[in-house]
């Protein structure tokens, strides 16, 4: 038996949890992708998006290129480093997710449609990570720990 269901964690849960990671490793990968075309695009041809009204968080549009071609990099990085299911990935992957949201939040007048789809998958990826971890009791003691084994696993 795996140590989470040791726990009294049913094995139902573990396989929601993991198959949450597992999704968000792929949208990580999927959005770090379109964040590098975006970036591309931003860089290379200045005329593909959208010229709105001066926003406060006004760039020049090479200057976001860059920014979307590096966060996308080390998203689709993050995503990749989920798969061999690392503590240290997880954390990665919701600080990157995070400043992926930010900088989308901040690209919305140049391209609202990926914008927001892309801040809803980083949504759901910090909320799929966050909710990954499994929380301990303070008060859980041997006494505890044995109840949760069948009488023919007990010790």
């Amino acid at each position: 038996m795996s140590s989470d269901v040791r726990r009294g964690e049913s094995k139902s849960t573990q396989i929601w949890r993991s198959s949450g990671i597992l999704f968000a490793a792929f949208m990580l990968i999927f959005s770090g992708a379109v964040a590098i075309l975006e970036g591309i695009a931003a860089i290379l041809k200045d005329d593909v998006f959208v010229a709105g009204p001066h926003y406060a968080y006004s760039f020049n549009l090479t200057s976001w290129g860059w920014i979307h071609l590096i966060l996308g990099i080390l998203v689709v990085l993050a995503g990749i480093a989920l798969f061999g299911g690392a503590v240290w990935a997880r954390f990665l992957a919701i600080f990157l997710a995070g400043l992926s949201l930010i900088a989308n939040f901040m690209w919305l007048p140049r391209y609202p449609f990926w914008a927001l789809i892309l801040i809803g998958i980083d949504v759901f990826v910090i909320w799929a990570l966050a909710s990954s971890f499994h929380h301990h009791d303070h008060h859980y003691d041997r006494h505890d720990h044995d109840r949760h084994y069948d009488a023919g696993e007990r010790r």
